[in-house]
């Protein structure tokens, strides 16, 4: 495991983040808070561009709870069918959009513990929700933080929760809402799995990883 970097370099790291991106934005869409909870449940070993593929026709007809119980089970297959594990995740999309209805009058809570008690609703689905829509500095840790957080030495853990944890602890308050964002994006486009662009990344003379391609 890579060796954690000083404080002062993460905090340079984050606002070199900043200073080119300074309102980063989930790539998932939504219309509101409901239908971000759903898109985010569907990703779960998805692409961000299949989802949105099949949400957009989705949410057109069924933005809230109550449309989407209207629609149904079959109905939600119709237009999530391109998406991996479709009918368990059609499933888990009928009953928490049934909870919804029957125990938070169709809006969504703003609470971790209610999100995850949904189905189909983990912590990084919940953590997503609570980032994006409720504005909390909550950390969503995906296979692409874990990596960077790992590599780069920002926050090593041994696992999702540990990175999580690591970057609430490390990472300055200034920039914890939008930490994972910045994370998430720079894992996805440059410091990829298998070929990570050295050569093009912002930090790559504070990063801590020892295989670097430059």
């Amino acid at each position: 495991m890579t060796a954690p970097l000083p404080y002062s370099t993460i905090r340079e790291i984050f606002t070199r983040f900043r200073d080119d991106c300074a309102e980063p934005e989930g790539e998932l869409e939504h219309l509101n808070a409901f239908t971000l909870v759903v898109a985010v449940a569907l990703s779960a070993q998805a692409t961000d561009k299949g989802v949105n593929r099949a949400t957009r026709d989705l949410f057109a007809i069924a933005d809230t709870p109550q449309k989407m119980l209207a629609l149904g089970e079959e109905g939600v297959i119709g237009y999530i069918k391109t998406i991996g594990l479709y009918r368990n995740k059609a499933k888990n999309v009928i009953k928490l959009s049934r909870i919804l209805v029957e125990d938070y009058g169709g809006e969504v809570p703003s609470s971790r513990a209610a999100l995850e008690s949904l189905p189909g609703v983990g912590r990084k689905t919940a953590n997503v929700v609570l980032n994006m829509w409720f504005k909390h500095p909550a950390q969503a840790v995906d296979t692409h933080i874990f990596r960077v957080g790992n590599r780069t030495g920002i926050a090593p853990g041994k696992d999702v929760v540990a990175v999580e944890r690591a970057i609430e602890d490390r990472v300055p308050v200034e920039f914890a809402l939008h930490a994972h964002h910045w994370l998430i994006l720079h894992g996805r486009y440059v410091c990829k799995a298998r070929k990570p662009d050295c050569a093009h990344c912002l930090i790559n003379d504070l990063c801590a990883f020892e295989e670097k391609t430059i």
